[in-house]
């Protein structure tokens, strides 16, 4: 297994979304974006792998994680939601992560078994500094 072609051929699903201003692997902090620099995504690799082994003569199966960061800003007006902002950014990094037509699993053109949004979702709605948050949590299985 190698480890940097997987996570590009992850990246490579969304850095070409043009709903994002930015896009990059090197993950910032929020306050760190601009609001010119917004809707932003950013990847990031971890936290950790977990290898597990089916016996001792099989190899083993690698789990491997990342996150998509999204950060946008709230509109200074008091009726916008959030939700109207973060929604079709949301929408549009899970298609993107959705199997092609007549796959049953995203395998990121075949370097891995499967990839897909793994647990919670956390949204920040930037309420009292309208920065909008998500973080999205990415599982990658190979065997």
């Amino acid at each position: 297994m190698q480890r940097e072609p997987i996570f590009e051929a992850l990246f490579a699903l969304v850095s070409g979304l043009d709903l994002f201003v930015t896009t990059s692997r090197r993950a910032r902090l929020a306050k760190d974006v601009t609001p010119d620099e917004q809707p932003a995504l950013f990847q990031e690799e971890g936290p950790g792998e977990d290898v597990k082994y089916k016996s001792d003569v099989m190899p083993p199966t690698f789990d491997l994680y990342a996150d998509w960061g999204i950060y946008a800003r709230l509109p200074n007006d008091l009726s916008t939601p959030s939700g109207s902002i973060l929604n079709p950014l949301l929408d549009a990094v899970c298609a993107a992560l959705a199997p092609g037509p007549g796959q049953e699993r995203q395998t990121l053109g075949g370097l891995v078994y499967n990839c897909r949004v793994d647990g919670k979702i956390l949204k920040v709605e930037g309420l009292l500094d309208g920065q909008i948050l998500a973080l999205i949590p990415l599982k990658i299985v190979v065997f």
